[in-house]
């Protein structure tokens, strides 16, 4: 079997394997998901469900968000966290990252910084867990809205 090797390819796969049922709805998520990707926005939950619900009414909420959870446990898409505890879902194919989005327009920068292994490593030793991922939110304000302040 031949790796997939681009974002729509990934999609295309993890809807495969998701299913052997490969019905309307589905490939309505996937192909909008992919749409999504290329155009590299942010959405919701809501939002994905509510845009195909324009042209298949009877899709359920559920589906929409099971598929998005596989997504997101198989790494196609990222859960963005705002600093008011909402969260916007997007495609991300290049490799782990964080993001920076803004508290008051919510831009959402990519940012390739990391906690350091070793305090990773310290904070393993000293909590007595064996870490096995991290997520880094960092929230701020984007130089638009801080000239807007002004």
């Amino acid at each position: 079997m031949i790796e997939p090797n681009t974002t729509a390819e990934k999609i295309h796969a993890a809807f495969d394997a998701m299913s052997q049922r490969h019905t309307r709805p589905r490939r309505m998520i996937e192909e909008r998901v992919i749409e999504l990707a290329k155009s590299g926005a942010n959405f919701t939950i809501d939002d994905l469900w509510q845009s195909i619900r324009e042209i298949e009414p009877r899709l359920g909420r559920a589906t929409v968000y099971r598929a998005v959870e596989t997504l997101v446990n198989l790494g196609l898409l990222n859960r963005v966290e705002f600093a008011d505890g909402t969260h916007h879902y997007r495609v991300c194919d290049d490799g782990h990252h964080h993001h920076l989005t803004c508290i008051q327009c919510r831009r959402v920068v990519e940012v390739d910084i990391c906690v350091p292994t070793e305090l990773l490593t310290a904070v393993g030793h000293e909590t007595d867990f064996s870490i096995e991922g991290h997520s880094l939110a960092l929230f701020g304000r984007c130089p638009g809205c801080r000239n807007n302040q002004a």
